[in-house]
């Protein structure tokens, strides 16, 4: 099968884990910023807690939706979390879906454009603002439940991209997006820097980030970034709280709970340690557990995660 005509399968047939923690709770929201006249739906998924928790906010992938990527927003959840899926306006599901089927691939690449990348930029800000609003609202169902002084950012590819910006990438003219009040970042198949070098992008970043990728991780819509460059984010960002998990093997679909139609089945490690892994990050950086820090920089994470031996765990 082409690879176009796995992508187009893929949009047909979306295949979606099924939730499958009972405890967890989920709450669909659709704020919308009055300054822009723009919607962005959000899903919550949390559990039943006395105490505020720290807040993780997801972005999804080009084509994609808040219900995407079930498998991280349910065990996040059930560690003391409270993840918040947002859905981008734009670049999301209702890009294709609307589609004929002969242009659903092209639409997909005409929607990863510079306009959607700003949306994106600064819907981020506008759900964090709204959180500290529901958070103090009276008889609001998150009334009380969040710690936004504990806040976390990832996504996956086109959710990649949205949190380098938020990050602080540097782009032309020293431009950044930066966002102080997110304490630490994810990104699941990196984009390296296109306008400036990624030294230049990347080589200033502060802030604690764990970097995951594959050696088959190619780009379904751009071919400029390959496995290959996608580590050049890392490898730009200055030492200090960075990591990298590299998979042996792992295609682009492999951080998503989607499959592209054509390839080999999910090797069954991943998604175990996608979810281990990134739990332990955030609580290093938004529990302070001085335990999952060691833990993230030691070998045992190989041990526990069952990573093959030519998977990548490094850190500085």
């Amino acid at each position: 099968m082409s690879l176009r005509s796995a992508i187009i399968a893929l949009l047909l047939i979306p295949l979606l884990i099924k939730a499958e923690n009972t405890s967890v709770q989920e709450l669909l929201l659709d704020p919308t910023d009055s300054s822009r006249d723009r919607v962005i739906p959000i899903k919550v998924y949390l559990t039943p807690a006395e105490t505020p928790r720290p807040v993780i906010l997801f972005s999804h992938g080009l084509g994609g939706s808040r219900n995407n990527s079930v498998y991280l927003g349910e065990y996040w959840a059930s560690h003391g979390y409270v993840a918040v899926f947002m859905q981008h306006i734009g670049s999301d599901e209702s890009v294709w879906k609307s589609a004929p089927l002969r242009e659903r691939l092209s639409t997909l690449k005409q929607a990863a454009n510079l306009q959607a990348t700003l949306d994106r930029y600064q819907d981020v800000p506008f759900v964090i603002d709204q959180l500290e609003k529901w958070n103090k609202e009276e008889s609001h169902p998150l009334q009380g439940k969040l710690d936004l002084e504990k806040i976390g950012l990832t996504g996956h590819s086109f959710g990649a991209v949205t949190t380098q910006g938020l990050m602080g990438q540097k782009f032309m003219g020293n431009r950044t997006f930066h966002d102080p009040r997110i304490d630490a970042f994810l990104p699941m198949s990196p984009s390296a820097s296109r306008a400036i070098a990624s030294e230049r992008a990347f080589g200033e970043i502060s802030s604690p980030v764990l970097c995951m990728t594959g050696t088959n991780d190619g780009s379904p819509i751009d071919p400029n970034q390959s496995p290959e460059s996608r580590k050049e984010v890392y490898s730009a960002m200055p030492a200090g709280d960075k990591y990298q998990l590299v998979f042996e093997g792992a295609e682009h679909s492999a951080f998503s709970d989607r499959i592209f139609p054509g390839i080999d089945q999910r090797i069954e490690h991943h998604h175990p340690a996608i979810q281990k892994i990134s739990t332990r990050f955030w609580d290093a950086y938004l529990k302070d557990d001085a335990s999952a820090k060691a833990w993230l920089q030691s070998n045992a994470v190989r041990k526990d995660c069952h990573l093959v031996e030519k998977d990548i765990w490094e850190w500085k």
